[in-house]
């Protein structure tokens, strides 16, 4: 029940926060603390039973809930998680924190009801990471955007509304057609077996229906959108651009991975053949999208669409490395996922202080910060240091093993993935050129940073250097989910 316990605690911990911000907004940002607090320690509690996983049959999940709910038409509560998804959890509770450090400035109203809105997406997400029930998980879909909307259109900046509603409807579209794929595949399922169910579980023993590739494309169409890949991007940034920067670090540390974990979770394992035939479709997407990326952030005056559209480029490899068909390019993706979690949140928890600072995003106006706060711009160094992939960082590893895996699946992909680096230096050394270095554009005063935001930065650069030293200590948790995974869809009997 510690998953339920979770979820039960994150909701009512943002009752409590909205209750609390009524009286003061310093209430509200400590409840939140103290509810993350409860769920990460009930989070940490189940990775000792990551030790005892094998991916065989039965011993899968570090921790299952599997309830009745509404039996007449097959649906029901059932949670449960296995190392991968526990990673994944982790780094949202995670994330939650710093969410709520780089707004304890720049929130000043309706405080209570922002904190209200941030714990209930991350609730979301965490039912997103451990709903096994099918339609389950479509309602913690939803449960993660409608929030995640108010957070953006409420406390954004000046076209929130019109970025808000743009994220809607890309979001809530795409999500249509993955209900109504999933609904499909249960009534397909229920013609063959008479069983009417919606349990992952149960549908994993389908046998492939005709209409199979276009089920996996109403899923993969959904979670495409999520990740974001092109053609499907222009949601993203939009949203990062406008939101606040704790909506800044969700979307790119925790939503976007939404999208890769549907990849991995649903699409691969429900329609193993249909996504095999779609594999040179969705490797010249996920080139695409990082090279296409690439360049659209090169040629951004923005600090916040810069790095959104390097998140589109970073993603792309997420992408690449699920459809990539093997387990070293497998590991890479979930690498990435980790690690850009991490780099880019911060680099976008960097742009929200400088604009709180300077009062502007763009690159022009902040030339020579470096000499009036080289605290701060050594700290933004490093995550750009990162963020192109630097040896001993996170990166580095998943980006390295996602090409590697590629080369082993398609020479001509690598090379064409491999592009997308190169292009990542450039527009990250511009970065740093335009904004850090160069002639003084103005000399408004610029503070360094505090011991609040010390503090989050420290954390995130001991979390990106962790993944990049000891990446076999992550790799080592998620092993058993990808082990499960490839006896599910039978990753070498179904290599060409």
């Amino acid at each position: 029940m510690t998953l339920a316990l979770i979820l039960l605690v994150m909701l009512l911990g943002g009752v409590a926060a909205a209750w609390a911000g009524g009286g003061s907004p310093r209430a509200a940002r400590v409840v939140a603390l103290v509810t993350l607090s409860v769920a990460s320690l009930l989070a940490v509690t189940l990775l000792p039973g990551v030790s005892h996983l094998t991916g065989m049959p039965g011993a899968s999940w570090v921790s299952e809930v599997n309830l009745h709910w509404i039996p007449r038409f097959g649906i029901g509560f059932h949670l449960a998680v296995d190392g991968f998804s526990l990673l994944l959890i982790l780094l949202t509770l995670f994330l939650g924190f710093i969410c709520v450090l780089v707004s304890w400035e720049e929130i000043r109203e309706r405080v209570g009801f922002f904190h209200l809105n941030l714990l209930w997406t991350l609730a979301g997400v965490v039912g997103v990471f451990s709903a096994l029930d099918l339609f389950l998980f479509f309602v913690f879909w939803e449960v993660m955007l409608v929030p995640m909307y108010f957070l953006i259109s409420i406390w954004g900046h000046e076209r929130r509304a019109y970025a808000a509603m743009k994220f809607f409807i890309f979001t809530q579209a795409s999500s249509l057609l993955m209900l109504i794929a999933m609904v499909c595949l249960v009534l397909l399922h229920y013609d063959v077996t008479g069983h009417l169910t919606f349990d992952y579980l149960d549908l994993l023993q389908a046998q492939p229906a005709p209409a199979s590739f276009w089920l996996m494309a109403g899923f993969f169409i959904a979670f495409a959108v999520k990740l974001p890949t092109v053609p499907w991007h222009t949601w993203l940034p939009d949203a990062h651009t406008q939101a606040p920067t704790a909506g800044s670090v969700i979307l790119a540390g925790v939503l976007l991975k939404t999208g890769g974990y549907g990849l991995v979770r649903f699409v691969i394992p429900l329609f193993p053949d249909a996504a095999l035939a779609f594999t040179p479709g969705a490797m010249l997407l996920g080139i695409t999208g990082i090279l296409y990326g690439a360049l659209l952030a090169f040629a951004q005056d923005d600090f916040k669409r810069l790095v959104a559209y390097s998140s589109i480029s970073h993603m792309g490899f997420v992408l690449v490395g699920v459809f990539a068909w093997n387990a070293v390019a497998l590991n890479g993706a979930v690498m990435q996922m980790l690690a850009h979690g991490i780099s880019t949140s911060a680099l976008f928890a960097m742009a929200g202080l400088l604009q709180h600072r300077l009062h502007t995003r763009d690159m022009c106006a902040m030339g020579g910060l470096w000499s009036r706060a080289p605290r701060l711009c050594a700290v933004a160094l490093f995550f750009v240091v990162a963020s192109v992939g630097m040896p001993g960082l996170g990166n580095f590893i998943g980006e390295f093993l996602v090409l590697w895996g590629t080369f082993q699946h398609s020479v001509p992909a690598a090379v064409f993935a491999g592009l997308g680096l190169v292009v990542g230096a450039v527009y990250s050394l511009r970065l740093v050129q335009r904004a850090f270095h160069g002639p003084d554009a103005a000399a408004p005063p610029l503070a360094e940073l505090d011991r609040r935001e010390l503090s989050l930065f420290a954390a995130l650069a001991f979390a990106i250097l962790w993944l990049g030293l000891v990446p076999n200590a992550f790799l080592a948790i998620a092993d058993p989910s990808l082990v499960w995974l490839d006896a599910q869809v039978s990753f070498r009997g179904v290599l060409p």
